[in-house]
């Protein structure tokens, strides 16, 4: 008696990976030493997360004052999160674009993530 296995290919699995739906939010890269916090946006929030970990551990990331603050704090003072994702409703007007827009506006003004509070220049936090 054989067994009629369904294998999948790399092929496959990359295609599955390419076409699944991405989760748009809100996330915060925190520092839990002093509370400052990096907030950003993107429609993608996968690419972001790993990017700025990937740019801090090897020294190089684009904020000056939050990659000090890693290389003094160490990597084990900082979590990366996800603050909220865009929910998305099944109407013909439905934007993913203008709801985090929205989502942007509401935790800036919760978070202020600027001077003392964060590390963050300016309002403008969308990232690819």
């Amino acid at each position: 008696m054989s067994k009629t296995a369904t294998v999948k290919t790399r092929k496959d699995i990359k295609r599955e990976y390419r076409e699944r739906k991405k989760p748009a939010g809100i996330f915060q890269v925190k520092n839990t030493a002093n509370g400052k916090v990096l907030l950003g946006s993107s429609l993608n929030l996968e690419g972001p997360l790993n990017s700025h970990k990937f740019m801090l551990t090897i020294g190089h990331h684009r904020n000056e004052a939050l990659q000090k603050e890693w290389n003094e704090y160490g990597p084990e003072n900082f979590v990366f999160e996800i603050l909220e994702v865009v929910k998305v409703k099944d109407d013909p007007g439905f934007n993913v674009s203008d709801e985090l827009t929205l989502l942007e506006e509401i935790w800036l003004e919760k978070l202020q993530p600027f001077g003392e509070r964060g590390y963050n220049a300016s309002p403008k936090i969308r990232q690819a």
